[in-house]
């Protein structure tokens, strides 16, 4: 937290669930304690022509540590993260020891207690994620996981999911969260099953595999009357299902990844790995469905599924090298570039994706995506929404460089991002 540092963040246009209105905001001990105009003294950050906002909230990150240092590390991704404009982010369990024990995700928690975003653990659902045997839910409940999932594997027993849902529900705020992809069907395959992988030769992962899962997983949470979220929906007939559940007052919530509505499987033509992703880029009818949801509240979250790999790794055959990219640093300026600047979304709709509605999920909204107003905690982003840049691999936080979008001309990008008060990216650039 801050140590009694004053900050006056000036000249911006406050936005949050209430609606916006032009406003400066005092920042003092960690909490923001006065919003109102002419505000002076202390500290100033200009945000003359930006929105002040509730600081980003990403479900879906992986940070790589424990086991694979080289690719991320806790320091880095949080580093990505705060120039991104997030705040928080929840840090995804496949890693090597896997976050199945108490141990393991208390020594995640402690090496982010002092990063430049608040880090967030989620936890394994069964142990190994093997999706056999459940992982000690209650235990790592106990240490504040609110979220648990095999992300990177499906928990395709419909029994081993029913036992999850049904510990779950003995817990207050926790969600199961699955990677919806049926591993008999998607097995062998690299890219979306389609025309493209037909005219490359690359074996397909049909859209079909996501889709069982779904509609499986959107029955157990009838039978059991548990949470159930699907990570990274792809899919257009996955979003019908979500919104024709959500319509029948099932509680299902779902994500949807930058990548997922920007690229299509045409990406892959070139057989560059950086476009490999599972669950993978998909159709324009797909991409067209994802926008769709997101505007009409089906989809719950934009999150980044934020995958870095070495550069060894990704300049592997397409075939060989693993799945995932980069998201931290361009998922903002991809949303307003892609669906706030064509219409598709509203700023505040965009940031209701990106911060509250993320943070109400994870269980943190006493602490991140909240209103802006005084005696909440001070973790906030200022965003220049006619900022444009170029994604440059090279001169990202992050220890990877696996983007798709290098080259890219983006529109908006995070000037500023406070962290409990204190200043963690000013000017765009990270202070520590």
């Amino acid at each position: 937290m801050s140590d009694g540092a004053e900050i006056v963040i000036r000249g911006g246009v406050v936005v949050d669930a209430g609606g916006e209105r032009t406003a400066d905001v005092r920042v003092r001990d960690g909490l923001v304690v006065e919003v109102g105009s002419g505000l002076r003294g202390g500290r100033e950050l200009d945000a003359s022509g930006c929105f002040v906002a509730p600081g980003l909230v990403d479900l879906h990150v992986h940070l790589r540590e424990p086991g694979d240092e080289e690719a991320e590390t806790i320091d880095t991704g949080a580093r990505a993260a705060a120039r991104g404009g997030f705040t928080a982010v929840v840090a995804m369990p496949n890693t090597d020891p896997p976050l199945d024990d108490a141990a393991v995700v208390a020594a995640v928690l402690a090496r982010g207690a002092g990063s430049t975003c608040d880090v967030v653990s989620s936890a394994c659902i069964t142990k190994g994620r093997a999706g056999v045997e459940l992982a000690p839910m209650g235990e790592l409940y106990g240490l504040g996981v609110r979220l648990f999932t095999d992300d990177g594997n499906c928990v395709a027993d419909a029994g081993v999911m029913r036992r999850a849902l049904e510990y779950a529900r003995s817990l207050p705020g926790a969600v199961v969260a699955q990677h919806a992809e049926d591993p008999a069907l998607a097995r062998g395959g690299h890219m979306h099953e389609g025309a493209w992988s037909s005219r490359l030769g690359i074996p397909g992962r049909p859209a079909a595999a996501e889709d069982l899962i779904v509609t499986r997983d959107i029955e157990l949470a009838a039978l059991t009357g548990a949470a159930v979220h699907f990570l990274h929906v792809s899919s257009a007939r996955a979003v019908d299902m979500v919104r024709e559940a959500k319509a029948r007052g099932l509680p299902v919530s779902a994500e949807a990844a930058p990548h997922h509505f920007t690229l299509t499987h045409a990406a892959c033509a070139g057989f560059d790995p950086l476009f490999k992703v599972h669950p993978p880029l998909r159709t324009r009818a797909d991409v067209d469905a994802i926008k769709v949801g997101l505007a009409d509240g089906t989809i719950d979250a934009i999150a980044t599924d934020h995958a870095p790999h070495t550069p060894e790794a990704k300049e592997r055959t397409f075939e060989e090298a693993p799945p995932g990219m980069l998201g931290l640093e361009t998922a903002l300026a991809l949303t307003l570039t892609e669906l706030v600047e064509p219409g598709v979304l509203t700023l505040a709709d965009a940031l209701a994706l990106l911060s509250w509605r993320p943070a109400a999920l994870a269980g943190i909204a006493h602490r991140h995506g909240g209103p802006v107003a005084a005696g909440r905690p001070a973790n906030l982003c200022v965003i220049d929404p006619a900022a444009t840049w170029e994604v440059d691999p090279g001169r990202l936080a992050s220890r990877a460089r696996n983007t798709p979008y290098g080259g890219r001309k983006l529109t908006g990008r995070v000037r500023h991002t406070v962290l409990w008060g204190e200043p963690v990216v000013v000017d765009t650039e990270a202070q520590r």
